[in-house]
């Protein structure tokens, strides 16, 4: 009966993360479907490119409760059972990246799954495994992001901090070593979700916001360059 449980506990999580708030936010807000604006994703990075930054603001959020919700539930409906307090946030993470809610076809008529990269679910099953990840892994991603300054470098971190965190406080016997294996199967999920963008990075043509200290020194060098002609 507990094993049924824990499976449900799971789909529940991956229903969660189907749960597609940037398509639903951007659409109310705008008109538009985020599917057709810059990289296609549902997150909050495309929702701000979409309809501003409270529309992406506000999509962030909530795809972070996604995450964190599905640890609690999980938690609830199975506590004696570590691995499936890790499961679900995993499966609300899939469920991100590859919505039931946003299932299509491709011009070869096959299937598609659409959705996000996952950042933000990953952040929150963090946070609801254990809460103060949350600040930790924002203040991470907000020193990636202003200096850096490139979105898809700042949701491939969320996963390595988590697992660098995780695997110190489990040597030091303040968490369970299960908890290390969500920090490892996110930052797999997130590596494939963004490997578009890391074909930009290894060509060196990957979007770099000009509010950051790295989008300040190409802007500067360009200037040079162009000065120098």
């Amino acid at each position: 009966m507990q094993i049924l449980i824990g499976i449900g506990a799971v789909i529940i999580g991956y229903i969660l993360g189907s749960i597609p708030f940037g398509l639903i936010i951007v659409k109310l807000k705008t008109g538009k479907d985020i599917r057709t604006v810059e990289s296609g994703r549902t997150g909050g990075t495309n929702a701000v490119r979409a309809a501003g930054f409270m529309a992406g603001f506000l999509t962030a959020i909530l795809d972070i409760l996604k995450g964190a919700v599905a640890v609690w539930v999980a938690q609830a409906l199975s506590p004696e059972y570590r691995l499936i307090h890790v499961l679900a946030p995993v499966a609300a993470i899939l469920g991100h990246n590859y919505s039931v809610f946003l299932i299509e076809r491709d011009k070869n008529g096959n299937l598609r799954f659409r959705g996000g990269a996952g950042g933000a679910p990953a952040l929150g099953g963090a946070m609801g495994l254990w809460w103060p990840m949350f600040p930790i892994v924002f203040s991470a991603g907000l020193l990636v992001w202003f200096t850096i300054g490139i979105a898809s470098i700042t949701t491939m971190m969320v996963g390595l901090v988590v697992t660098i965190v995780f695997a110190i406080r489990a040597s030091l016997g303040l968490q369970d070593p299960t908890d290390i294996w969500y920090g490892v199967i996110s930052e797999l999920l997130l590596l494939w979700a963004l490997r578009p963008n890391i074909q930009k990075l290894m060509a060196g043509n990957e979007r770099v916001i000009k509010y950051s200290l790295n989008g300040w020194l190409r802007a500067r060098k360009e200037l040079k360059a162009e000065s120098n002609k």
